[in-house]
Parts: C-alpha cells; sequence; structure tokens
C-alpha cells in the first residue's frame, strides 16, 4: 500500500471569513503531530489562515508571522509550533532540527514549505493558496498519506 497516496480538496473563498471557514475546520480535525504546509502568492492570506487555525486551536496569543524569529511556539489545545521559512535556506533549515517540531506532539504550520520541500514529513498537509480577486482565493488542501487524506475527505464530504 502506498502511504503517500494524495487526496486534494479546493476550496473557494470569496472573502476572508471564507478562508477562516476552512481554517476552523482544520483545527477542529488537528490532532497531534499534524505537519500543515502553506505556500501561496505573496498577499494570499497564509498568516490570515494561520491565526484563524490558531484561534480555533484555542491559542490565546495574536498570532504574527514568524518571519525573523523562524519558529513561534503557542499554547493552544495542542502546542501550535509556526514556523516561516521564506527568508533561509534548505541547509539553515535542515541545522534547526526540524525533525523534533515534526514527529512531536504539537501541531506545525510552516508557511512557504516549498522552500524545505526535502526537509517536510512524507506524509503531511499542504495547503496553496492562489489569489483569484481582490478578496477572492482559491486554496488546495493536499493530504499527502493518513490521517491528511482522511481529513481531506472530511472536507470534501463537508463542502465537495
Amino acid at each position: 500500500m502506498d502511504h503517500n497516496v494524495e487526496t486534494v480538496f479546493t476550496y473557494r473563498s470569496y472573502r476572508p471569513e471564507d478562508t477562516e471557514l476552512l481554517a476552523a475546520a482544520l483545527a477542529d480535525a488537528a490532532s497531534p503531530g499534524l505537519v500543515i504546509g502553506l505556500d501561496g502568492d505573496l498577499g494570499a492570506g497564509k498568516t490570515a489562515f494561520s491565526q484563524g487555525f490558531a484561534r480555533h486551536l484555542g491559542v490565546k496569543d495574536l498570532v504574527s508571522s514568524p518571519t525573523f524569529t523562524i519558529i513561534k511556539e503557542y499554547e493552544g489545545r495542542l502546542p501550535l509550533y509556526h514556523m516561516d521559512v521564506y527568508r533561509i535556506s534548505l541547509q539553515e533549515a535542515d541545522e534547526l532540527g526540524l525533525d523534533e517540531y515534526f514527529y512531536g506532539t504539537g501541531i506545525c504550520l510552516v508557511e512557504w514549505c516549498s522552500i524545505i520541500a526535502d526537509l517536510m514529513p512524507p506524509q503531511h498537509m499542504h495547503i496553496y493558496m492562489e489569489t483569484t480577486g481582490p478578496d477572492e482565493r482559491l486554496i488546495t488542501v493536499t493530504g499527502i498519506g493518513e490521517p491528511y487524506g482522511g481529513i481531506c475527505r472530511g472536507l470534501l464530504q463537508k463542502w465537495g
């Protein structure tokens, strides 16, 4: 059996509230050890998605883009590790010891994950946000392996 089977869910967001609904659904489905990679156009809403996800995970702190700290840790229903790897090289990322986060009991949210694609766990969720209008976004959620495929199938049942 191929453990890296991809399940894809495509979501059209017409306004920030729609993106928040998706973030809430993913936060509700979150379990320990989840790794979510975020990619997309500059300004497409990766940080806004992260903030909504964190809020629905029960994080009380304001989540800001961790551009200069690379990894910010938050306490919610589960620990949340919010990472932004936009300004670092693959080698620098490799030296951060990300596996401790990726294979831990918290949830990892990695903005610009395509930069460290080689370091991402084989099974993870990938979210690509594309700007299609002033407030409109096309969001592609890909679950690679399990439990990520199951989460995508749940989204398909809810909104597909």
